[in-house]
């Protein structure tokens, strides 16, 4: 059931930006373990340019089976592997995680966190988070908060865990798109421009935790 080495894997990932969401790229196994597939950096289809991915972000994967069949999972990236070539990790999904249908249900959950930004102008404002992932945030834009397309961000986000302890996220955003609300207010998708390993790992912890609540319920 599983991909082998050199089967092509299809990847799509995601991202706040609906266009970035919508690419294919494409890209081939390299090596496997246990835990995790090892492939090479992804190609666009089209224009064959390469993808750098970062760590934590989530793609939608798909490949064909010997039997002509496509199959989807969803996964994460883990790590790199420095080869011959540069490799990427993903993590290997359970067997009951690969299906025939495709399932866009990346590591994203919905929270209310709050999150202080800071323009290029060096206005300063407080928001409140719609929904967070390993790639990127929405976060609610009151009227008197000026931000616009293609802005860049500087972020710090306080985020709780489950045994109560807190922590700050530090990173750099810019805003993908800005929808209008009805409220009168704006939800501005922002992705990752600019974070560290350690921070994007603190916002992924809290999206396991979150997800973990969800089942639970």
């Amino acid at each position: 059931m599983f991909p082998k080495i050199n089967e092509v894997l299809y990847i799509q990932i995601a991202s706040a930006d609906e266009k970035e969401e919508h690419k294919e790229y494409k890209s081939r196994i390299a090596d496997t373990d246990d835990d995790s597939f090892l492939i090479e950096v992804p190609m666009q289809q089209g224009n064959s340019r390469l993808k750098r991915l970062f760590f934590g972000e989530e793609l939608s994967i798909s490949y064909m089976n010997e039997s002509g069949v496509r199959h989807y999972f969803n996964t994460y990236v883990t790590g790199f592997e420095e080869d011959v070539v540069r490799l990427v990790r993903i993590r290997k999904p359970l067997p009951d995680e690969i299906s025939k249908i495709q399932r866009r249900s990346f590591l994203r959950v919905h929270a209310s966190l709050e999150l202080a930004i800071q323009c290029e102008d060096l206005t300063r404002a407080v928001v409140l988070t719609e929904d967070i992932g390993g790639g990127g945030l929405s976060v609610y834009i009151e009227p008197d908060v000026k931000v616009q397309e293609e802005q860049k961000l500087k972020c710090w986000l306080l985020v709780p865990y489950r045994n109560g302890s807190i922590d700050h996220v530090q990173f750099e955003a810019e805003v993908v798109r800005i929808k209008k609300l009805e409220t009168g207010r704006e939800l501005g998708m922002l992705k990752f421009s600019q974070i560290t390993d350690s921070e994007r790992q603190k916002v992924i912890k809290f999206c396991f935790e979150r997800q973990l609540d969800y089942r639970m319920k």
